[in-house]
């Protein structure tokens, strides 16, 4: 895996570090926090398949379709509260989509998730020169749709009966996109919404 290579991305608030297993007992303790894993339209790992999911990610990684962050609250004690990753990486044309992401309930609609966002976006498009970015959520998590618009994505279109999910029902896939022409755009849109200046450091 050459173009998409293990890195840590932080600002003063938040920090995306390589997933470990050694966050493995704060992410249990994390998806406790409004017991993630009983939404049925997404997939979050439960407490006692946390080391699994960690290890599908890592193996993810290693064949370098997925790069995998824990997601740590610095402003609270540097507490691991989620998971992110970017995933689907086509490295030949330089697509990724970020997604695979859950934080416990007590973060969550904060502005946690806006600098988590504005940071994998700006490595995406500033560091790896990505040709466009993608978004994926289920038809019906109306929480996650909304937050990928306010975020300033574009809706490309729904994958119907994109897939099975776990309890057998099939998934409709709504897909986002934001584009290189856009970033800039979107990039001061994020940085608005945190009440930062054009030259303020996140």
């Amino acid at each position: 895996m050459t173009w998409l290579k293990p890195v840590t991305l932080q600002d003063s608030a938040v920090a995306l570090a390589p997933l470990s297993h050694t966050h493995r007992d704060a992410l249990v303790d994390a998806v406790r926090d409004g017991e993630l894993w009983k939404l049925w339209y997404t997939a979050i790992p439960t407490p006692d398949g946390m080391a699994a999911e960690i290890d599908r990610r890592l193996g993810l990684a290693e064949k370098g379709t997925m790069l995998p962050f824990t997601v740590i609250d610095k402003a609270n004690g540097d507490r691991p509260v989620g998971m992110t990753t970017y995933m689907n990486v086509d490295a030949a044309n330089k697509r990724v989509e970020i997604g695979s992401t859950w934080y416990r309930k007590s973060v969550q609609r904060s502005a946690l998730n806006t600098r988590a966002k504005l940071m994998l976006l700006a490595h995406a498009f500033e560091e790896l020169g990505c040709i466009a970015v993608e978004f994926r959520t289920h038809f019906f998590n109306h929480q996650s749709r909304k937050a990928i618009e306010r975020l300033g994505a574009k809706q490309d279109g729904i994958l119907r009966n994109h897939q099975v999910a776990p309890n057998g029902t099939l998934r409709d896939t709504v897909v986002y996109s934001i584009l290189p022409a856009e970033w800039p755009t979107v990039k001061a849109h994020l940085r608005h919404r945190l009440n930062l200046s054009g030259d303020q450091p996140a």
